[in-house]
């Protein structure tokens, strides 16, 4: 079981988008994904149009100690994709797990009890390097990590550096930044090429070779509770992502 924290201290860069719709591509290709929103924001979760108000258990139990995993995952329209949804509950964990023993292994170890019933496990991490993205990065065993093809494009990815750096030398040893994701991309744009430029000088190959465009049917794919291939099969948002999800299949020659 592939575990993949994706994250991005940054907001805004398509950090839960590349989540639903690289899932949604693996989900494609016949691999059985486990999508884990552990953001308050509950984003992902309404992204397959499952309202976070409106849930009995959520993310925000499991870390509580009130649900297992197995309890609380759901199926989504795409087959072979599940999702472990998120409510606003999860606001409030960071302030409640402070004092809790072990806190930053608690997801980690409700994954271990689940078993291997998945073969990728992608965790979308809220845009904030506190609690809840420290138990996301300590659950993985790899990072990827989205950057906006933008002038702030670096801003935020340094700390996310250092923050890897330090739990893989206390809480998760071998925990590797294994892809960089280039997002929002306007090849017409001058910056847009010297920002792409930069990042693979910075990361080398652990920048993938897709880079998913700007195009408006990933925007308005979550309107309709579908990524963004269900939603617009044709577009060029969905060749992207099954592209891209194509190369995840290809970092460990899984085709």
């Amino acid at each position: 079981m592939r575990r993949i924290a994706i994250a991005n201290q940054k907001g805004g860069v398509g950090k839960t988008t590349t989540v639903a719709n690289l899932g949604a591509g693996l989900a494609r290709a016949g691999k059985s994904v486990l999508l884990i929103d552990l953001d308050p924001q509950a984003n992902l979760t309404s992204y397959f149009g499952i309202d976070p108000e409106g849930l009995e258990r959520t993310v925000y139990d499991v870390l509580s100690g009130g649900a297992s995993l197995s309890d609380i995952i759901r199926p989504t329209p795409i087959e072979n994709l599940s999702l472990a949804p998120a409510s606003l509950d999860l606001s409030a964990a960071e302030l409640e797990l402070v004092s809790a023993l072990g806190r930053e292994t608690i997801l980690r170890e409700r994954l271990d009890e689940l078993g291997s019933p998945f073969e990728f496990v992608l965790i979308d991490c809220p845009p904030s390097l506190g609690l809840l993205t420290v138990n996301g990065l300590v659950a993985s065993r790899e990072v990827f990590i989205p950057v906006q093809t933008e002038f702030f494009a670096m801003k935020g990815v340094r700390r996310l550096l250092r923050t890897v750096e330090t739990i893989r030398d206390r809480l998760r040893p071998g925990l590797e930044i294994t892809g960089v994701i280039l997002t929002l991309a306007d090849s017409r744009m001058r910056l847009t090429r010297d920002v792409s430029e930069a990042v693979r000088e910075a990361f080398k190959e652990r920048v993938f070779t897709t880079v998913v465009r700007k195009n408006v049917r990933i925007a308005e794919s979550p309107s309709y509770g579908q990524p963004v291939m269900a939603y617009s099969p044709t577009s060029s948002g969905a060749a992207d992502y099954e592209a891209l999800a194509q190369e995840v299949l290809a970092m460990a020659g899984v085709q």
